[in-house]
């Protein structure tokens, strides 16, 4: 449930650093994820030679992230490092390994108050490495993912105080699958209930304008009534874009 980009090369340098054998690569297979995520994630570990523990976290059944207040993120990563903290002991593993970068520091992430709690360890981070300096890197130890587009869980998509549901993480899931088939690099499509705000790189906003009509008819079969493009472009995080400074600054003091 981390950007592949960044756990890829987590993975690769680890198993430069120590054995194999010991290590094991868990995979949590979730709703608000997509299925080809997944698959993308399991060809890497068979590639890679290392062990993969198949699990499941249904955040669908927490009522504290469907509800998805301002601290969502902090929910769904309690729920997740807590069942992975059980496997660990099971299998009987001292540490959990995240894939979080020194980015994520400056950026608005709930969960990271979850991890510290938890006591994961972000490899990465504690490198200093950024989102830039992982990606050079990756393509240095010729990894494919080295230029694949970040991507965040679809409930990211939905603005905070409106509920999390099946149907609008697959109404998500497949607008921006279409979107990809397009050609587009990095893509998001924000849940506003019957209107899709579409963000992309703002070098390919043209091409969206020139797909137009075939993307309003497909987005308009998935229940949408409205199409919207965001002439500022994709950024990262633009739902927390309306949240209070006050709101932030509290969520930042508890990650430290």
């Amino acid at each position: 449930m981390m950007c592949l980009a960044d756990n890829a090369c987590r993975v690769r340098n680890a198993q430069c650093c120590s054995s194999t054998s010991r290590k094991r690569l868990s995979l949590a297979i979730t709703a608000t994820f997509p299925s080809r995520e997944f698959d993308a994630a399991v060809q890497l570990a068979e590639q890679f030679g290392v062990r993969l523990h198949r699990t499941e976290v249904k955040e669908l059944e927490n009522a504290n992230f469907v509800a998805n207040n301002p601290d969502r993120c902090y929910h769904c990563k309690t729920g997740l490092y807590s069942h992975l903290q059980n496997i660990a002991k099971e299998l009987g593993y001292p540490y959990i390994l995240d894939g979080s970068n020194v980015d994520d520091l400056g950026d608005y992430r709930p969960g990271l108050q979850a991890k510290n709690e938890q006591g994961v360890r972000s490899t990465l981070q504690e490198a200093g490495l950024t989102k830039d300096e992982i990606r050079a890197l990756s393509k240095e130890l010729g990894l494919s993912t080295w230029d694949k587009p970040s991507f965040a869980c679809l409930s990211s998509r939905i603005p905070c105080g409106t509920i999390i549901e099946k149907w609008k993480i697959d109404q998500l899931d497949e607008g921006e699958f279409l979107l990809s088939q397009l050609g587009l690099y990095q893509v998001r499509v924000r849940h506003h209930d019957k209107i899709a705000r579409i963000e992309v790189m703002p070098d390919e906003i043209m091409k969206v304008v020139e797909h137009r009509e075939a993307i309003y008819e497909k987005f308009t079969k998935l229940g949408f009534t409205y199409v919207t493009l965001d002439l500022q472009g994709y950024r990262t995080g633009s739902l927390n874009e309306v949240l209070s400074k006050e709101t932030k600054d509290k969520v930042k003091e508890a990650s430290l």
